[in-house]
């Protein structure tokens, strides 16, 4: 019995070291996409001052 509950212990821990291994890619994945995010509303606002600029010399 003892050494029954040992295992079971021993295969807990490794799957909590494997759900933590998988939660800090998780976490660098999310970094990695809001900076992505980041880059890409400020390239759609650059756009869309540039856009707005060229429209206004085309009025005047």
């Amino acid at each position: 019995m003892i050494g029954m509950m040992e295992r079971r212990i021993a295969d807990l821990r490794t799957e909590y070291a494997s759900g933590q291994e998988q939660m800090q890619q998780l976490e660098r994945r999310q970094a990695d996409l809001r900076d992505t995010l980041l880059r890409i509303a400020g390239a759609i606002q650059v756009m869309e001052e540039l856009l707005a600029a060229e429209k206004k010399q085309i009025e005047t």
